[in-house]
């Protein structure tokens, strides 16, 4: 059903080259964006350009994100296989994939209710199966299956979500991109029920996170 040819397999190395040389280093991480078919996750239209290292236009006015922004953030988890993870923002699916082939245990949120029935349906076919995948507003995260081992945000956020910090276990990891029109890439530690640390890493660009509409 689904066609990833010799001369795409041959791109995604080239793009996992590349990524490699801008400092990822994780070795999970670089294998998971050398085996998923990024190509697949895009509009045909932009088929020749899917291992360019960019974003490009999804349904719905959203983006997949540029590769290495996903293997950043994807490196920044340090996911450990079987961790429950959270992430807000599930859009093509593409960053979905990249977590369950590292193992986790995915809980994903969409806003969009286009993009939440195409990629769930897209995701199965590709036999990618989060734990759970959901409708709903991001802001207020899966308080029902909290605590989460991380949470990953894939959308910029104007201000950090509390809710999200607050699904954290004590020990557990919050990545995501702060700020309205730039934004800088952030993680939280929990290190206590009141204690959290916080590190940033440089400026990105990502679609604005947006709550759902009452």
């Amino acid at each position: 059903m689904y066609k990833d040819s010799y001369r795409q397999q041959g791109k995604r190395q080239q793009l996992v080259k590349t990524i490699r040389e801008k400092g990822i280093k994780d070795r999970r991480v670089l294998q998971a964006i050398g085996k998923i078919p990024r190509h697949l996750f895009m509009d045909s239209s932009f088929e020749d350009h899917a291992y360019q290292d960019k974003a490009f236009p999804i349904a719905a006015s959203q983006t997949i994100s540029q590769p290495y922004t996903v293997a950043f953030q994807s490196e920044l988890l340090a996911i450990t296989p079987g961790e429950h993870v959270l992430e807000v923002g599930t859009g093509s699916g593409y960053q979905t994939a990249v977590l369950c082939e590292l193992g986790a245990r995915v809980y994903s949120i969409e806003r969009q209710h286009e993009l939440y029935k195409k990629t769930k349906k897209f995701l199965d076919d590709l036999g990618y199966r989060p734990k759970y995948l959901s409708f709903g507003d991001g802001y207020k995260g899966l308080p029902e299956y909290a605590p989460f081992d991380k949470i990953i945000v894939t959308a910029g956020a104007p201000s950090l979500p509390k809710s999200l910090l607050g699904q954290l276990k004590v020990g557990g990891k919050l990545v995501i991109p702060l700020g309205k029109d730039v934004q800088i890439m952030t993680e939280f530690l929990r290190k206590s029920p009141t204690e959290f640390d916080k590190t940033t890493y440089g400026e990105f660009r990502f679609v604005p996170l947006l709550k759902n509409k009452s």
